[in-house]
């Protein structure tokens, strides 16, 4: 029975328990049931959990301290804490293991506070803490990103003589970096002198965090065994860098090495997608995930919908928005965005709509997708109503892109004042993105004395940006104040700015390409600029002769 609870099957010891009390012959004593209700604890099966438990009561077993710790081990996985808290203060005799359970249940349960407290009630009634205590409340300081409490409980294993076994020595390392201390995690590991996959995961996963993937990619190529968790540290540091083109290659190799990729990989496979704009890529990837037969789980089904709704397929977004099942805020958020990326936006505020009355709640990114479909559709009554909402309803405190979105649509409706005042009545500094917004506004309604205002404001953010000083010449020029447009492009000389040169880029065959103004670098340069002439040619014999057909 031990041998089935701790193996891949656990619930064989359930239907050995089951053939013991059908022999009749051999009784189960206080060793068998701990193993039973680990092993409920395990499946979480609570019903069958509190059967064995009935068992124990019939037997007067109830009063073993090995039956309670099991019992308290047992509900806090099957998330019955409340329970587990009965059971553990109604013990006449706690022992460490004890304490163990109930700690360990609290921090798995993100009930922290708790967690601490129970730990300081141990150390009053003189229990000394081990190695799976301190790894629940280094796990703990992790969780809540307490660095300065992290190292109290660091310097108490130094101090307390505990060894720093590897598994408390992985805890100490996530715990650091996961509250942006690198460096000390990065000390640690150099002092380990066995290692984990665990030990050397949590350095990619650090150095991916905070965008040194070189580093990242060293110590990942310096990793004696790998699984698939650490293929997905690193792609996932690639996509948090944007660097789409990295984390795809990073994949292909992984398939050379005949890596079983997870949904977790897929998740930032299609993120890379994403971010490049390779819809056959992303194609690829679902097409990759069917053939697999990975359970479309919500994430990777909303990683779906964002995906072909920002590579251009709004149509398939819609269908794999349709077919997953259990579809959470984000999911709906996604599809929002994607229908006021595409200038969908009444279908956009009808399905925010739609998730607002079936109970979900909205985040700061529904309401930016919300609020872009307001400005693509021009709707500013209803852009005004939910910018309100966004704190009076859901107290959600607007950014700067809320601000940007609100003042884009105020601006292309001709309302500059009220947008000078709303960025004005910002409880933060605006960035030049908000400002920019109102800009390009001033620019498509000649409003020179709000325009040169925030220009000024602009220039001060940044200095170098090409953008300002040729919007604010053009706005000059269109209102004939040539001098004044004049001024603008010898300030932009003399400054040494130049016009940031124009980007673009293609998927071709799976393959992104990218592109500036007058760049010959690619590969295929001579045959590209070729056909760009020849095109070129084209239009103007197309263009000579609609001038004709005017004419005529």
């Amino acid at each position: 029975m031990r041998g089935y609870s701790e193996s891949k099957n656990p619930e064989k010891a359930i239907f050995l328990y089951k053939e013991l009390l059908q022999c009749g012959e051999l009784r189960p004593d206080n060793y068998t049931y701990p193993l039973l209700l680990k092993t409920c604890g395990q499946l979480n099966a609570i019903s069958l959990g509190y059967s064995i438990l009935g068992h124990v009561l019939c037997l007067g077993l109830d009063s073993d301290a090995y039956i309670h710790n099991a019992t308290i081990h047992m509900l806090v996985f099957c998330g019955e804490l409340g329970f587990a808290g009965k059971v553990f203060h109604s013990c006449f005799v706690r022992d460490l293991v004890s304490w163990n359970s109930i700690i360990n249940g609290y921090v798995r349960c993100g009930k922290f506070k708790e967690g601490l407290k129970l730990f300081r009630e141990m150390r009053m009634k003189e229990v000394r803490p081990d190695e799976v205590t301190l790894i629940s409340m280094v796990s703990c300081c992790s969780q809540m990103e307490d660095l300065i409490l992290g190292r109290v409980f660091h310097q108490y294993i130094e101090e307390n003589g505990l060894k720093l076994t590897v598994p408390l020595c992985n805890s100490l390392m996530d715990m650091y970096v996961k509250c942006g201390c690198l460096e000390s995690a990065k000390i640690l590991f150099n002092k380990m002198s066995k290692r984990s996959i665990v030990s050397w995961t949590t350095m990619v996963m650090g150095y991916a965090k905070f965008g040194l993937l070189d580093s990242a990619r060293r110590v990942f190529d310096e990793m004696p065994e790998k699984d698939v968790v650490p293929w997905n540290a690193l792609i996932a540091g690639y996509v948090q860098s944007k660097q789409g083109k990295a984390a795809l290659a990073l994949f292909y190799e992984m398939q050379d090495l005949n890596v079983k990729p997870d949904e977790v990989t897929m998740v930032s496979l299609l993120s890379a997608c994403t971010q490049l704009g390779a819809l056959e890529v992303g194609k690829w990837v679902h097409h990759y995930i069917e053939k697999h037969k990975f359970s479309i789980n919500v994430a990777l089904g909303t990683a779906l919908v964002d995906m072909y709704a920002k590579c251009g397929n709004i149509t398939k977004a819609r269908q794999v928005f349709r077919e997953i099942s259990g579809r959470n805020s984000l999911t709906w958020t996604a599809l929002i965005c994607g229908l006021a990326l595409h200038g969908h936006a009444h279908e956009a505020i009808s399905h925010y709509n739609e998730m607002i009355d079936i109970g979900l709640v909205p985040d700061e990114i529904t309401y930016l997708g919300v609020l872009s479909a307001c400005c693509h559709a021009g709707l500013v009554d209803e852009g005004r109503r939910f910018f309100s909402q966004m704190t009076s309803k859901f107290n959600i405190s607007p950014k700067q892109k809320h601000y940007s979105c609100m003042v884009d649509l105020l601006g292309r409706a001709g309302f500059l004042d009220e947008a000078e005042k709303l960025i004005k009545s910002m409880p933060t500094e605006p960035d030049a993105v908000v400002w920019g917004a109102l800009l390009f506004a001033c620019k498509s309604y000649g409003s020179v004395a709000i325009g040169e205002r925030v220009a000024k404001k602009l220039l001060l953010l940044d200095p170098s940006d090409s953008a300002i000083y040729v919007l604010l010449a053009n706005l000059f020029r269109e209102a004939e104040m040539l001098d004044k447009a004049k001024e603008v492009r010898k300030m932009m000389r003399d400054r040494g700015v130049e016009k940031t040169p124009g980007c673009s880029s293609i998927e071709v065959n799976g393959i992104v390409s990218e592109f500036t103004v007058s760049d010959k670098s690619h590969s295929n340069s001579k045959e590209i600029y070729k056909c760009l002439i020849s095109l070129s040619e084209q239009l103007k014999i197309v263009d000579y002769f609609s001038s004709l057909h005017c004419v005529f």
